[in-house]
């Protein structure tokens, strides 16, 4: 696969994932991943970069949203992704 900056790609920021990250009970932090990226792989990547410990890795599969091109009745979509939430054993990442 290469280096672990292959894997993760970006750290997803929304709402809902800061909340998740905020909590000292929780530790559950969100990126955005390759397609084609395994468990095994984020938890690696995730460890290297930021040298923390992992305890687990959900991964999900996210459809590209529907979007027009202009005025006109052309759509197309954006691309499928890939998202990871990664649980720490120990440890806390600064994302921000």
């Amino acid at each position: 696969m290469g280096n672990a900056f292959d894997v993760i790609i970006a750290p997803v920021v929304t709402e809902k994932c800061s909340a998740m990250m905020g909590d000292e009970k929780n530790r559950k932090y969100t990126f955005r991943v390759r397609k084609d990226a395994g468990k095994i792989e984020i938890a690696k990547a995730v460890e290297e970069l930021f040298k923390v410990k992992v305890s687990a890795v959900n991964v999900m599969n996210r459809a590209g949203k529907p979007k027009r091109a202009g005025r006109t009745v052309q759509t197309g979509r954006r691309a499928d992704w890939k998202r990871a939430v990664v649980t720490l054993a120990e440890g806390t990442i600064e994302i921000m």
